[in-house]
């Protein structure tokens, strides 16, 4: 007898469409998607090598209203340009900005999205060469042709100015996975071996990479459960198990991780029908909001 399988995952793509349909949006978002997928092996052990981090959580904004754990969504603190900082000290990183699961979880954690901490243990024990001297910081962008075009070649750049051989890039909102979808793939192109840690399956395995470790789990905790660092530790180390055992693309590795959470999150998450005509109508009036402060973000310059 077969064993009894457990919920499905999200299926993001589907939702998000449904959930953007009832505010009022259209026509559908086109997701990314790829048939041919690049893949790059590890250039030597991993015990050797130097490894990069890229995350899609924002620099903190002194000046950009809440963006601290439980924060609602706050277009003000996006960024829209690769950074780069150093990886011996922890930044000041949020995620406010990005569409995470807020009923489920509140990103009081930096250790859930941003393994740093964990990466600094895998350095000591010897499980990697080394961390790059610094972290890097990928916008989460809806134009796929920015995300590739401008991107994906500031972030490689910045990873061979550092010597990365390998990298672990983190995605946080649907549109993250994305994002760190086609930077993947830019980076597998020029030779650096990657893998992605992230919540919304579909979104990664339809735009098409080599590596991915899924975790189903609210988005916003991809690198492991809140004040849970064993978990956050154990999700590291199956990335990097990942990295050396894949050897052919749209390798994607389950983590066995549960959220103890309450079991209902994945019918609850941006589902149009639990919403009430009211509850509708204030999610497009504050989306719509939430264009507007990205647009003048963009026009100036900021972020």
């Amino acid at each position: 007898m077969a064993a009894p399988q457990g919920p499905s995952p999200i299926a993001y793509m589907e939702r998000t469409r449904n959930y953007y349909e009832a505010l009022g949006y259209g026509p559908p978002y086109r997701w990314a998607h790829h048939a041919e997928v690049p893949f790059a092996p590890l250039p030597g052990p991993l015990r050797s090598l130097t490894v990069g981090l890229v995350t899609t959580a924002a620099p903190y904004k002194a000046d950009a209203g809440d963006q601290g754990p439980g924060a609602p969504y706050n277009a003000a603190a996006k960024f829209y340009a690769v950074y780069a900082v150093p990886s011996d000290t922890m930044p000041d990183l949020r995620i406010s900005h990005v569409a995470i699961d807020r009923d489920h979880t509140t990103a009081e954690d930096i250790g859930t999205y941003l393994p740093l901490r964990a990466l600094w243990g895998a350095a000591a024990g010897g499980r990697i060469g080394r961390l790059a001297r610094r972290l890097y910081g990928l916008p989460t962008n809806r134009s796929q042709k920015t995300t590739t075009d401008v991107d994906a070649p500031a972030l490689l750049e910045a990873c061979r100015a550092d010597g990365v051989e390998a990298a672990v890039l983190v995605a946080n909102c649907p549109v993250c996975h994305q994002s760190v979808s086609l930077a993947a793939r830019a980076l597998e192109t020029a030779g650096i071996p990657t893998v992605i840690m992230g919540a919304a399956r579909d979104i990664v395995e339809h735009a098409g990479v080599p590596r991915l470790l899924f975790s189903d789990v609210p988005l916003g905790n991809a690198a492991g459960l809140p004040r849970d660092t064993a978990s956050q530790d154990a999700t590291l180390a199956r990335a990097l198990d990942l990295l050396e055992t894949a050897t052919a693309p749209r390798t994607t590795a389950l983590n066995p991780i549960q959220w103890p959470g309450p079991a209902d999150w994945r019918e609850s998450y941006s589902n149009a029908a639990r919403l009430s005509r009211e509850e509708v109508a204030a999610r497009r009036a504050a989306f719509d909001d939430g264009k507007r402060v990205a647009a003048g973000l963009r026009k100036t310059g900021g972020g």
